[in-house]
């Protein structure tokens, strides 16, 4: 990973995954897209949210590789392509 985001964006829904909170369905951790701003799921949860959602950009440019941990007192961060903590 060559070139990190500087700052996170503002979360959309800053309240819990955006995807479990439409559907009703239940998170463990949450990962914020330093992308974008999208707040999922971790891969501990049941659907897997975050995951999905670098998966459904990698069409993009740029793929939305770098995720945040969104859980308080937490910051580090988690490249998907290079599959390692940044």
């Amino acid at each position: 990973m060559k070139d990190l985001p500087d700052a996170a964006p503002e979360p959309r829904t800053p309240r819990g995954c955006e995807e479990c909170l439409r559907d009703g369905t239940r998170w463990v951790h949450l990962r914020l897209c330093l992308t974008c701003g999208h707040v999922g799921c971790c891969d501990s949860s049941p659907q897997r949210h975050a995951t999905r959602h670098f998966h459904d950009s990698r069409r993009e440019d740029p793929a939305h590789a770098v995720v945040r941990s969104f859980e308080p007192g937490e910051d580090w961060r988690w490249c998907f392509v290079d599959e390692m903590i940044v």
